[in-house]
């Protein structure tokens, strides 16, 4: 099984209660690479760099079996810069700059040796940008996933809407989830969404974990407490990397096996915050992850017996 990943290689400057880092590697479709890669190979990026892009990076990538065929290096131009400030809860920030550089160029395309790959993830971009690499597809994959946020929302609400018919699975938090529906409650909220195209639907709860919709189905699952969390930052990409690189090892995306996968993303986040940056998902290994999934196996199981 092969993954194609559509979205943002980056740097970032981030400040935390716990610490800053000046410029460090980040983007979207960056930690959905690290985080799948543990699982499947090759993911196939699509993205957009400048000339300060570090050709290091793109070794760990490659050896990490990301094929970056379709990963356009712009030489005039610098990448995509996001810096902030984050609160002390951890669950809000700031955002101090957004430099596009190279971004305001994005036009993605899908090589030909991407053609016939059998799971797409769709980056946090333009939902025109999403759509027109979905429309280039010869054969449509698996499963196609696809994650956005409040700021299109606000600015290209109908062309959201138009690429969610042709989308299986949405990631949204839920805040976005609430904004997206125009309802308050989760469980109304994911109805209307799912009526809006998805077949299933993923709306993240950041430390009190996520919940799973398909039809009348749901599934709710806990996140793993930790003491310390250093960076927030791309935990979200890092859960879609191992969700769906998951679902791409194992070729089956039924309901029940969405159960486990996002088991398995929520487990990659929580690697993903105890350092800044990807760092933690490229020091990470089978057995580390192995360990972290019995950990939330042991959060949940338990027995009961009703008198």
């Amino acid at each position: 099984m092969s993954l194609i990943s559509v979205g943002t290689m980056a740097f970032d400057a981030i400040e935390t209660p716990f610490g800053k880092t000046d410029r460090i590697i980040g983007g979207s479709a960056t930690y959905v690479a690290y985080a799948a890669s543990h699982f499947v190979q090759p993911v196939k990026q699509i993205s957009i760099v400048g000339n300060d892009f570090p050709e290091s990076e793109m070794e760990d990538l490659r050896s990490r079996g990301v094929h970056l065929d379709g990963v356009d290096v712009r030489t005039d131009k610098k990448s995509f810069f996001w810096s902030g400030k984050y609160h002390n809860d951890m669950n809000s920030r700031d955002t101090l700059v957004t430099d596009l550089n190279v971004l305001a160029d994005f036009d993605p395309h899908i090589p030909d040796g991407y053609q016939g790959a059998e799971f797409l993830m769709l980056g946090n971009i333009m939902p025109t940008l999403q759509l027109n690499v979905i429309q280039e597809l010869k054969q449509r994959p698996k499963l196609i996933v696809l994650d956005t946020m409040n700021f299109w929302m606000n600015t290209a609400m109908n062309d959201l809407k138009i690429v969610l018919r042709y989308v299986d699975l949405l990631l949204v938090n839920d805040e976005e989830a609430r904004q997206l529906s125009g309802e308050y409650s989760l469980v109304k909220a994911a109805k209307a969404i799912l009526q809006m195209g998805p077949k299933y639907l993923i709306i993240k709860k950041g430390e009190h974990g996520a919940l799973l919709f398909h039809g009348d189905q749901v599934f709710n699952s806990a996140a793993l407490p930790l003491e310390e969390v250093y960076d927030p930052t791309g935990a979200g990409d890092t859960f879609a990397g191992g969700f769906i690189g998951y679902l791409a090892k194992t070729g089956d995306i039924s309901f029940e096996n969405m159960k486990r996968a996002i088991i398995v993303g929520s487990a990659m986040a929580s690697f993903c915050v105890e350092k800044f940056g990807p760092t933690r998902l490229k020091e990470i290994n089978q057995a580390d992850i192995e360990n972290r999934i019995r950990q939330f196996k042991e959060l949940v199981n338990f027995d009961i017996e009703l008198a």
